[in-house]
């Protein structure tokens, strides 16, 4: 069976790569051909598991590297070290936190912020440079719905994730007619082991779909919500009158 993703895309850069969804693309990934990647995350351990995944089951060159995006957020010099060239840059990192403490705790609710938008600044600048800007290549930056209306549940989080979407649109707008593509991914719920028992699964989509989803349309660019039909949903959650939204 030939490979499913297409000869240019054969480097992969995540940031965040233990989340579900990175690591179910990395799979796919790899599993289409990808063989190169570079894998950044805050937990040293699950990151080398997915790396001697990729590098046993599909014979993958994998390199990994430990950041605290914390740390990360109150550098003035960027990432600890170069972003190197990639074909791909995927940006998945970010924590729901303690929305209930950071009600009460201005550290708590800074840490979401940084962990959500401000850590992920230098990266996202240090990606983005104007000569990376020039030739052909790819980001991906997974945002959230939660992005789309304030929420007395988890506002700070959903702060983050907006502030993160307009940055990102501003890097889309800026590449503009140029080869380097930026897509922004607002993902609705996933079926992990934090929502089991926590959401409906009818809205829980599975990693694995969300990630055939997204190489189904491999060169697209943009925002896009995944699975799809979150988008009709946000349009009428925005259209809510505050009595109701201040029940979600």
């Amino acid at each position: 069976m030939p490979p499913l993703v297409p000869i240019e895309i054969r480097s992969v850069f995540v940031l965040g790569s233990t989340s579900f969804i990175a690591k179910a693309l990395c799979r796919e990934l790899a599993r289409r051909g990808c063989h190169r990647f570079h894998l950044v995350a805050r937990n040293d351990e699950a990151n080398q598991q997915l790396a001697n995944e990729l590098q046993q089951r599909y014979g993958a060159a994998v390199s990994t590297e430990q950041t605290d995006l914390l740390a990360d957020a109150g550098s003035q010099s960027g990432p600890r070290s170069e972003v190197g060239e990639f074909d791909l840059y995927l940006i998945t990192a970010g924590s729901l936190g303690d929305a209930e403490l950071a009600c009460m705790d201005a550290a708590e609710a800074l840490r979401i912020t940084s962990a959500n938008y401000v850590g992920l600044i230098p990266w996202l600048t240090a990606i983005t440079i104007p000569e990376r800007l020039a030739r052909s290549g790819r980001l991906w930056v997974f945002s959230s719905v939660a992005a789309d209306r304030g929420r007395p549940s988890n506002y700070h989080y959903g702060a983050a994730k907006a502030a993160l979407t307009t940055f990102c649109e501003g890097l889309l707008l800026r590449c503009h007619g140029k080869p380097f593509a930026v897509r922004i991914i607002k993902a609705g719920f996933m079926a992990t082991p934090m929502t089991v028992g926590k959401l409906p699964p009818v809205l829980c989509a599975s990693p694995d779909s969300v990630a055939r989803d997204l190489l189904r349309r491999l060169n697209r660019r943009g925002i896009e919500y995944l699975p799809w039909w979150w988008l009709p949903l946000m349009w009428l959650v925005r259209l809510l009158p505050a009595p109701i939204a201040s029940m979600l």
